[in-house]
């Protein structure tokens, strides 16, 4: 299996928009985007180490998925990252279709916040759907995440109650899991790039 540095079978365009370019994820930035990602879930949320551990494995995590990053086009300083699933495969049981793509991990540098970072990542895997022709992009997320649910239903994902659930922590404590999920426009096979600018 290619590395990430090398070309894989499929590999869509950069997406760009305003100053922010969204690719995939290299080998060597593997240790940087972990710090990244976990540090944007920890700052906000609170999650247990054991979590937070699979956040920040990102490495190992490209291995089986495609792990993507959004970077500074001028400098190259890394702000956000996502992961998706590759062709034909699905990262978690939110997805019931073959015609759904889902995607985890979305995670924001502290720096970079109010860039639109976000929205654009989201928009990168929405163009990534349509160009795989899969109609519809979901996901889960946790009530606690309010500025990630505050994205979704701004860019028009609708809840999917029937994919929820709740499970106990350790302590006993209840979390519920929210699904959300976005029909693809012009799911057609062309190419992944995001055209909307940042908010």
């Amino acid at each position: 299996m290619p590395t990430t540095d090398a070309i894989p079978t499929f590999r869509p365009p950069a997406s760009t928009a305003d100053g922010l370019v969204v690719r995939r994820m290299r080998d060597h930035e593997a240790p940087r985007v972990g710090r990244l990602v976990r540090d944007a879930y920890a700052g906000d949320y609170e999650l247990t180490e054991a979590y937070l551990d699979e956040i920040e494995a990102v490495g190992e995590r490209a291995r089986e998925h495609e792990v993507w990053v959004a970077v500074d086009a001028g400098t190259g300083a890394l702000l956000g990252t996502v992961t998706t699933p590759r062709p034909g495969r699905r990262m978690s049981a939110v997805a019931r279709h073959e015609d759904e793509l889902d995607f985890r991990f979305l995670g924001v540098s502290a720096d970079a916040r109010g860039r639109g970072v976000g929205e654009v990542v989201v928009r990168h895997v929405m163009a990534l759907a349509a160009s795989r022709g899969i109609r519809r992009v979901v996901l889960n997320t946790g009530e606690q995440m309010r500025p990630a649910r505050r994205l979704y239903e701004r860019m028009g994902f609708e809840r999917l109650e029937d994919r929820e659930f709740t499970f106990e922590r350790p302590d006993g404590t209840p979390v519920h899991i929210l699904a959300y999920g976005i029909d693809v426009p012009g799911a057609t096979g062309g190419p992944a790039v995001a055209t909307a600018p940042a908010a």
